[in-house]
Protein backbone atom coordinates (compact mmCIF):
# COMPACT_ATOMS: atom_id res chain seq x y z
CA UNK A 1 0.00 0.00 0.00
CA UNK A 2 1.60 3.28 -1.04
CA UNK A 3 2.12 5.64 1.87
CA UNK A 4 1.49 9.34 1.51
CA UNK A 5 3.65 11.61 3.65
CA UNK A 6 1.72 13.51 6.34
CA UNK A 7 2.88 16.85 4.94
CA UNK A 8 0.96 16.20 1.72
CA UNK A 9 -2.59 17.44 2.21
CA UNK A 10 -3.88 16.80 -1.28
CA UNK A 11 -3.86 13.68 -3.42
CA UNK A 12 -3.75 13.19 -7.15
CA UNK A 13 -6.41 10.97 -8.66
CA UNK A 14 -3.77 8.25 -9.06
CA UNK A 15 -2.79 8.46 -5.39
CA UNK A 16 -6.42 8.41 -4.32
CA UNK A 17 -7.05 5.40 -6.55
CA UNK A 18 -4.05 3.51 -5.21
CA UNK A 19 -4.92 4.21 -1.57
CA UNK A 20 -8.68 3.64 -1.83
CA UNK A 21 -8.66 0.67 -4.19
CA UNK A 22 -11.19 2.42 -6.42
CA UNK A 23 -10.44 2.71 -10.13
CA UNK A 24 -9.70 6.18 -11.47
CA UNK A 25 -12.83 5.90 -13.61
CA UNK A 26 -14.89 5.13 -10.48
CA UNK A 27 -13.46 8.19 -8.74
CA UNK A 28 -14.37 10.36 -11.72
CA UNK A 29 -17.85 8.82 -11.67
CA UNK A 30 -18.22 9.48 -7.92
CA UNK A 31 -17.20 13.06 -8.52
CA UNK A 32 -19.71 13.46 -11.35
CA UNK A 33 -22.42 12.20 -8.98
CA UNK A 34 -21.46 14.64 -6.23
CA UNK A 35 -20.12 12.02 -3.82
CA UNK A 36 -16.59 13.44 -3.70
CA UNK A 37 -15.10 16.75 -4.76
CA UNK A 38 -11.79 17.96 -6.06
CA UNK A 39 -10.19 21.23 -6.86
CA UNK A 40 -8.37 21.92 -10.12
CA UNK A 41 -4.77 23.03 -10.31
CA UNK A 42 -3.64 25.71 -12.73
CA UNK A 43 -2.77 22.82 -15.07
CA UNK A 44 -6.38 21.56 -14.74
CA UNK A 45 -5.41 18.46 -12.75
CA UNK A 46 -7.66 17.16 -10.00
CA UNK A 47 -6.52 17.39 -6.39
CA UNK A 48 -8.42 15.72 -3.56
CA UNK A 49 -8.21 16.48 0.13
CA UNK A 50 -6.89 13.62 2.30
CA UNK A 51 -10.33 13.25 3.87
CA UNK A 52 -11.63 12.09 0.49
CA UNK A 53 -10.10 8.69 1.31
CA UNK A 54 -12.66 8.28 4.09
CA UNK A 55 -15.51 9.48 1.86
CA UNK A 56 -14.55 6.94 -0.81
CA UNK A 57 -14.37 4.19 1.84
CA UNK A 58 -17.82 5.24 3.07
CA UNK A 59 -19.26 5.17 -0.47
CA UNK A 60 -17.74 1.78 -1.25
CA UNK A 61 -18.92 0.23 2.03
CA UNK A 62 -22.45 1.49 1.43
CA UNK A 63 -22.38 0.20 -2.15
CA UNK A 64 -21.23 -3.24 -0.98
CA UNK A 65 -24.38 -3.61 1.11
CA UNK A 66 -26.55 -2.48 -1.80
CA UNK A 67 -27.28 1.15 -0.99
CA UNK A 68 -27.95 3.12 -4.19
CA UNK A 69 -25.60 5.99 -5.01
CA UNK A 70 -28.44 8.51 -4.88
CA UNK A 71 -29.19 7.45 -1.28
CA UNK A 72 -25.50 7.66 -0.39
CA UNK A 73 -25.29 11.17 -1.89
CA UNK A 74 -28.35 12.27 0.13
CA UNK A 75 -26.77 10.91 3.31
CA UNK A 76 -23.49 12.69 2.66
CA UNK A 77 -25.33 15.93 1.88
CA UNK A 78 -27.00 15.77 5.31
CA UNK A 79 -23.65 16.02 7.06
CA UNK A 80 -22.72 19.49 8.28
CA UNK A 81 -20.86 21.31 5.52
CA UNK A 82 -20.75 17.97 3.68
CA UNK A 83 -17.87 16.93 5.92
CA UNK A 84 -16.28 13.52 5.84
CA UNK A 85 -18.37 10.90 7.66
CA UNK A 86 -17.22 9.65 11.04
CA UNK A 87 -17.78 6.26 12.65
CA UNK A 88 -20.78 7.75 14.45
CA UNK A 89 -22.20 9.01 11.14
CA UNK A 90 -21.85 5.53 9.66
CA UNK A 91 -23.64 3.98 12.65
CA UNK A 92 -26.52 6.45 12.40
CA UNK A 93 -26.89 6.19 8.63
CA UNK A 94 -26.58 2.41 8.53
CA UNK A 95 -29.33 2.17 11.14
CA UNK A 96 -31.59 4.20 8.83
CA UNK A 97 -30.78 1.81 5.98
CA UNK A 98 -31.37 -1.35 8.03
CA UNK A 99 -35.08 -1.72 7.21
CA UNK A 100 -34.42 -1.31 3.49
CA UNK A 101 -31.70 -3.95 3.65
CA UNK A 102 -33.92 -6.29 5.69
CA UNK A 103 -36.62 -6.01 3.02
CA UNK A 104 -34.11 -6.82 0.27
CA UNK A 105 -32.93 -9.83 2.25
CA UNK A 106 -36.55 -11.04 2.58
CA UNK A 107 -37.05 -10.65 -1.18
CA UNK A 108 -33.82 -12.49 -1.97
CA UNK A 109 -34.68 -15.30 0.43
CA UNK A 110 -38.12 -15.62 -1.17
CA UNK A 111 -36.55 -15.71 -4.62
CA UNK A 112 -33.96 -18.30 -3.54
CA UNK A 113 -36.59 -20.51 -1.88
CA UNK A 114 -38.84 -20.51 -4.95
CA UNK A 115 -36.28 -20.22 -7.71
CA UNK A 116 -37.01 -23.67 -9.13
CA UNK A 117 -40.68 -22.71 -9.53
CA UNK A 118 -39.90 -19.58 -11.54
CA UNK A 119 -38.88 -19.52 -15.18
CA UNK A 120 -37.58 -16.00 -14.77
CA UNK A 121 -39.50 -14.47 -17.64
CA UNK A 122 -40.58 -11.44 -15.65
CA UNK A 123 -44.25 -11.57 -16.62
CA UNK A 124 -45.39 -12.35 -13.06
CA UNK A 125 -48.83 -13.30 -14.27
CA UNK A 126 -48.31 -17.05 -14.39
CA UNK A 127 -51.09 -18.94 -12.70
CA UNK A 128 -48.75 -20.56 -10.20
CA UNK A 129 -46.23 -17.81 -9.59
CA UNK A 130 -45.42 -18.24 -5.90
CA UNK A 131 -42.91 -15.42 -5.93
CA UNK A 132 -45.07 -12.39 -6.37
CA UNK A 133 -48.38 -13.34 -7.93
CA UNK A 134 -49.78 -16.52 -6.43
CA UNK A 135 -52.97 -17.68 -8.15
CA UNK A 136 -52.47 -14.96 -10.80
CA UNK A 137 -54.45 -12.38 -8.78
CA UNK A 138 -52.81 -9.52 -10.68
CA UNK A 139 -53.27 -11.00 -14.14
CA UNK A 140 -56.54 -9.21 -14.71
CA UNK A 141 -55.20 -5.83 -13.65
CA UNK A 142 -51.60 -5.51 -14.84
CA UNK A 143 -48.62 -7.49 -16.05
CA UNK A 144 -44.91 -7.07 -15.80
CA UNK A 145 -42.12 -7.14 -13.27
CA UNK A 146 -43.22 -3.79 -11.84
CA UNK A 147 -45.64 -5.79 -9.71
CA UNK A 148 -42.78 -7.22 -7.67
CA UNK A 149 -42.09 -3.94 -5.86
CA UNK A 150 -45.82 -3.29 -5.43
CA UNK A 151 -46.46 -6.74 -3.93
CA UNK A 152 -44.12 -6.48 -0.92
Amino acid sequence: MPQIPEKIHELTVGQLSARSGAAVSALHFYESKGLIASRRTTGNQRRYGRDTLRRVAFVRAAQRVGIPLATIREALAELPEERTPTREDWARLSEKWRSELDERIRQLNRLRDHLTDCIGCGCLSLENCVLSNPDDVFGERLTGSRLLAENR
